[in-house]
């Protein structure tokens, strides 16, 4: 039977600090990072993974991955050969490193008493946690983190009979030592590398790639100091607990952004460190569905945060204007919000692709008009952004082209029809665009006419309150006369994006084989076509939970792997 273990690549010595996934992570891609933790001792929780009563709170990010084989056999039912490869590669990574390497084999010494998961966790590096000590810029803080492993203990006569008779390490010897009277078994490898392993209350098998971190697993227990007396952590995890999770993670947004500052030419500006100390933390629980991977999570404040969340969740009746066959969606319940959140974390960011003081000032020079006062003033509920396709035959050839679509419910109409009439004046004076206005199913439309007579972009009322704006090929008629065969009816928009949170502040949709086929895509991520290889869409609805706290819900609809 194959080793269900966790993946995350081996982290070297001497490279800048990366948080990778684990075997999880690979399959949901780009992006979605997922980490997680454990319970509480005395008595424990059941809606936080045993580990997080061993884990340190000030680690980084923690990952707990099911033992169960029934679960990692179905995974493989998942993706391509190539992402099978990929995931199997990382698996014997970790089993190597913190398993074989220390002399156990999975099947034999573990499985035999382990509990339901196994926890990997990144510890923060110790010069982030002392004010007192200058911040690195050379790497070097990044480099010092500590790895850790926890193994629950389900059968505690097991594990003591396995853990006395424990082989030395491959290329070393063990040796004993005792700290705050528990024994710790150290190994000194012949790489330079040193191990410990030591059972902390016949409930904990720690394994690490430190003696500190082994010390600071033993602290974290007996001074209840653990993972589990993080603020809020106890309060939001049942918000996403799962029955039998494959996976469940944990990430510690504000030392992981002190950790990304540290990264040579990554210097996070003040402005946007502070933002993110606002934060305490981000969790979640993955499961594997029939389908795909689903994904619930949870942010929430730092307790000592001024900064409170508007809990409005207005968004999610705007899909019923736009194209079912829509590649991409993204939508929000108030754009005036949105701009402000962007602001406050953008402002003065150089890592911003788009600074909002580049955005204000191109508009203002292009158009001599003011983004805030004349357009954002009437954006204040929901909008829409999407990338609608229009196939047009041409003798036995097909060509694609597609158009970007904006819709916005406006909260002002007289101030949005005087804004776009103006905006109508300096198409046609300033960049001689031809103004046409259109009659389609009973609705006025204007198009920009192009100098070489080329449609450019179109807008118009799809009802009293909900403006369009397109650019691009012309699919006026399209979403003026869909008859309901909207983005929100069809089946695989349905299928992939999750309907739970209701009412929500925001969703997202993401037909990935059709972007993939029209569209060349940047590299983001490492093994990215591998992955996107074997996504069909993806699906997010997020909410507000209360003025501390988001939700957020992610499926991922994956390839069967072909028999």
């Amino acid at each position: 039977m194959p080793l269900p273990v966790l993946s995350v690549p081996k982290i070297k010595k001497k490279s800048s600090l990366v948080l990778t996934l684990s075997a999880t992570g690979v399959l949901i891609a780009g992006g979605i990072a997922a980490y997680w933790f454990i319970t509480q001792s005395q008595p424990l929780s059941r809606d936080l993974p045993p580990a997080t009563n061993v884990i340190p709170q000030d680690a980084l990010f923690t990952v707990s991955l099911t033992t169960d084989t029934k679960q990692w056999k179905r995974l493989h039912e998942f993706g391509t050969k190539e992402l099978q490869t990929e995931i199997e590669q990382s698996l014997v990574q970790l089993r190597d490193r913190f398993l074989s390497n220390n002399g156990y084999d999975f099947q034999k010494d573990i499985q035999p008493w382990v509990g339901e998961e196994i926890t990997l966790a990144v510890i923060a590096p110790d010069a982030i946690k002392s004010p007192s000590k200058p911040v690195a810029t050379d790497g070097k803080v990044a480099n010092s983190q500590q790895m850790l492993m926890v193994l629950p203990i389900k059968n505690p006569e097991n594990a003591k009979e396995i853990l006395t008779q424990l082989k030395a390490p491959k290329g070393g010897t063990w040796s004993d030592r005792t700290y705050q009277g528990v024994l710790i078994k150290e190994s000194d490898i012949s790489t330079g590398e040193k191990f410990s392993t030591t059972v902390i209350d016949n409930k904990f098998v720690v394994i690490t790639d430190s003696s500190k971190a082994t010390e600071k697993a033993i602290d974290a227990y007996t001074a209840k100091t653990s993972l589990a007396k993080v603020p809020g952590l106890a309060d939001n995890f049942p918000k996403v607990a799962n029955y039998q999770p494959f996976a469940q993670f944990y990430i510690n947004v504000p030392t992981s952004a002190k950790i990304a500052s540290t990264a040579p030419n990554r210097q996070l500006p003040a402005q946007v460190l502070t933002q993110l100390q606002n934060n305490q933390g981000l969790a979640g629980t993955i499961t594997l569905e029939n389908e795909g991977i689903r994904l619930k999570g949870v942010s929430w404040l730092n307790p000592n945060s001024q900064r409170t969340l508007a809990v409005e969740n207005n968004a999610g009746e705007i899909q019923k204007h736009i194209p079912a066959e829509t590649l991409m969606m993204l939508s929000g319940g108030n754009l005036q919000r949105t701009w402000a959140d962007y602001v406050s974390t953008s402002q003065g960011n150089p890592q911003s692709p788009l600074t909002p003081e580049k955005l204000r000032a191109d508009f203002k020079s292009s158009t001599n008009m003011d983004l805030e006062r004349d357009l954002l003033s009437w954006m204040g509920n929901e909008y829409s952004l999407s990338v609608v396709p229009v196939v047009s035959k041409v003798g036995a050839d097909e060509s694609f082209r597609a158009a970007l679509m904006f819709l916005v419910k406006t909260s002002n109409k007289n101030r949005a029809e005087a804004s776009l009439k103006e905006l109508d004046e300096v198409m046609r004076s300033q960049y001689q665009f031809r103004i046409e206005e259109k009659n389609i199913s009973g609705k006025s439309v204007t198009n920009w006419i192009g100098p070489f007579g080329t449609l450019t972009a179109s807008h118009g009322w799809l009802d009293d309150k909900v403006a369009f704006l397109t650019i691009g090929a012309p699919i006026t008629e399209k979403i003026i006369s869909q008859s309901g065969n909207s983005l929100a009816n069809a089946a695989e928009f349905k299928k992939t994006v999750p309907s739970e949170l209701n009412p929500t502040n925001g969703q997202f949709y993401l037909d990935v084989d059709g972007i993939q086929k029209n569209f060349p895509l940047p590299l983001l991520f490492p093994n990215q076509q591998v992955i996107l290889s074997s996504t069909r869409s993806i699906g997010m609805t997020s909410a507000v939970s209360d003025n501390r706290s988001a939700r957020y819900d992610i499926f991922v609809s994956l390839k069967k792997l072909e028999k």
